[in-house]
């Protein structure tokens, strides 16, 4: 079965940058397009209205088997509990593996409408859209196919995948956006989830320079804010810069983005060079 089309919100003025955003479980694109941007900031305005020159990018993960509801359902991977994540772990590898591939070509393509500037691609995802585009990150790091850092990560209330082997991977000592975070990363990748041969063409890891800014309720009864806190660990032995916001109160019980406050945090990430212009 093959992935739908993302969906897309066409910037209302000279495109400049783009923002792919990967749904939840059991959601879709246009579903979380349209929660996103019924959320406002503090000064009552919404993401594009804000951002008028950027696009948004929401894609729709294909309909595959659920191992713990036993049905079809929305999904990037199988993920069988998350209460312990660590349960039954290879049942993730095939989803992660295969829709990595589909949000790099994505990403690709979206790169090829800033005319080549990775820098001005933004990334990230909420619950386990944000764990599909972690790991998209840390492939591409592997994969050689993304040159140069991206203008940045944005993860919501989610977990990494395979954490807890990371960072018994990553327990010595070592410099984040180094060659040999790179190497460790790629070599896991490979050899856990890919079960590839690993590339031996020589990799650019500045990818490791990506700015990454988390956010996750203390209060979100879906993923618990132990897992985010998890994922901001080994981030941080790899990346150069991490940032981590804590929240409670937020609507869907917890597992969503506190607003306003919230929505002001992801838009000063998104507009670091906003210069001249009236804030939103």
């Amino acid at each position: 079965m093959e992935f739908p089309k993302p969906h897309i919100h066409h910037p209302q003025a000279p495109h400049t940058h783009t923002v792919i955003l990967l749904h939840g479980r059991g959601s879709d694109g246009p579903e979380f397009a349209e929660e996103l941007f019924s959320s406002s900031t503090s000064k009552g305005k919404n993401l594009p209205s804000c951002l008028p020159s950027y696009r948004w990018v929401f894609p729709t993960s294909r309909d595959r088997w659920s191992t713990t509801f036993e049905e079809e359902m929305c999904s990037w991977f199988d993920a069988y509990s998350l209460d312990n994540i660590h349960s039954r772990q290879e049942l993730q590898k095939d989803g992660i593996r295969e829709s990595v591939s589909h949000i790099l070509n994505i990403l690709e393509e979206e790169v090829r409408l800033v005319d080549g500037r990775f820098a001005n691609i933004y990334l990230g995802g909420m619950s386990q859209g944000m764990a599909t585009a972690l790991w998209t990150l840390l492939a591409a790091t592997a994969m050689s196919r993304i040159k140069g850092p991206l203008a940045g990560f944005l993860g919501f209330c989610g977990w990494l995948p395979f954490a807890q082997q990371l960072e018994q991977l990553l327990s010595e000592p070592l410099s984040p956006g180094s060659s040999q975070a790179q190497s460790l990363i790629s070599g896991f990748f490979f050899d856990e989830i890919a079960g590839e041969i690993r590339s031996d063409q020589p990799v650019d890891c500045s990818i490791l320079s990506t700015p990454v800014f988390l956010s996750h309720g203390s209060d979100d009864p879906w993923v618990s804010v132990e897992l985010g806190r998890q994922a901001c660990r080994v981030l941080r032995r790899i990346m150069k810069r991490v940032d981590w916001q804590e929240f409670t109160g937020a609507e869907g019980d917890g597992h969503w983005v506190k607003e306003p406050e919230g929505f002001d945090q992801i838009l000063k990430f998104l507009d670091l060079s906003r210069v001249g212009r009236e804030p939103c």
